[in-house]
């Protein structure tokens, strides 16, 4: 066209501009649709989580209760999943501001015994009360505020240290955090961090080491000043120096409030007020490690058996 003097040369390269400003837009418009479907998919199913309705929520005869001391009673609670029985007419009595160790086997029921505490299941038969208040009469925000839980299966978000510790809380103070920093024996290791509190954690805490994540876990648990400070197991990725140290400090910060400790080890436990045996679901043994041992029954098996293993390792 150029040529034939149809158009002239400025015609053609303005036309040329044109087009290639035409071109990218058809071009992304398949990414735009691209982008717009996978966004409707995530929206889709991050709807179907903000429209689930909690199966466990506050019962219509809550208490007008703030602040609860920390005493807790099972009355023949029995609980099962489906059709698999876990807990078998428990009976057992935690006065308020004493130290409870609970052991037992693989699988006998431990973890779902302190999960009814603060009702992250749902108790179907028996009663479990709190200062003798039925638990579904106490407002959910309030049990769970009076409550320190750190679960066996610690979960860290892609935040620093510091805001992982101090996660939920609406306020807190530098003293508070470094304190619960050092009774869970972390403070030294934060200290040889480029970035000390700052310092990223990663997606479920992948930068920190297995001991590291579960400090961090009875860190923000400690930081609340629970009433109740229940130690699922939190131990068991932390040496047995680190564990001593902790527990040490624990004793101090664990006067005046109920605490339940968890655990396989019984170097976690054997100071405890008052330890509890599960097996098969049912409480089997309780009293002092004293008391136990003398017993010469599932506790005495468990503690020679660590024993041995702990000098064989000492030995090797």
């Amino acid at each position: 066209l150029v040529i034939a003097e149809e158009i002239s040369l400025g015609q053609l390269v303005q036309f040329n501009a044109y087009l290639m400003m035409l071109t990218w837009p058809m071009m992304a418009l398949g990414w735009v649709i691209n982008l717009v479907q996978r966004g409707s998919a995530s929206m889709g199913r991050l709807l179907e989580i903000l429209e689930q309705v909690p199966k466990i929520k506050d019962s219509e005869q809550t208490q007008d209760i703030s602040v609860l001391e920390g005493e807790i009673e099972f009355k023949n609670v029995s609980f099962a999943y489906d059709e698999k029985v876990i807990l078998k007419n428990i009976n057992l009595k935690i006065p308020k501001g004493i130290t409870i160790g609970i052991t037992g086997p693989i699988g006998s029921g431990k973890s779902t015994l302190v999960n009814l505490i603060p009702r992250l299941l749902e108790l179907r038969q028996g009663s479990l009360t709190i200062d003798g208040m039925e638990i579904k009469t106490i407002p959910l925000k309030v049990l769970r505020k009076n409550i320190g839980y750190v679960p066996q299966e610690t979960f860290l978000f892609s935040e620093s240290l510091k805001e992982n510790i101090i996660y939920g809380l609406e306020d807190f103070d530098e003293a508070k955090l470094r304190r619960a920093v050092s009774i869970s024996a972390l403070d030294d290791e934060i200290e040889r961090f480029s970035q000390r509190y700052e310092t990223p954690v990663g997606e479920r805490g992948v930068t920190l080491s297995g001991g590291q994540k579960q400090r961090t876990a009875i860190s923000r648990a400690i930081i609340r000043e629970p009433k109740i400070l229940i130690l699922d197991d939190a131990f068991s990725s932390v040496d047995v120096h680190t564990e001593e140290k902790i527990l040490r400090q624990l004793r101090k910060f664990r006067k005046r409030r109920t605490c339940i400790l968890v655990a396989h080890r019984i170097s976690t436990i054997h100071d405890a007020d008052l330890i509890v045996v599960l097996k098969d679901g049912e409480i089997v043994e309780q009293g002092t490690h004293k008391e136990l041992v003398a017993k010469r029954g599932i506790y005495t098996n468990m503690y020679r058996q660590q024993r041995l293993r702990e000098e064989l390792e000492k030995i090797a």
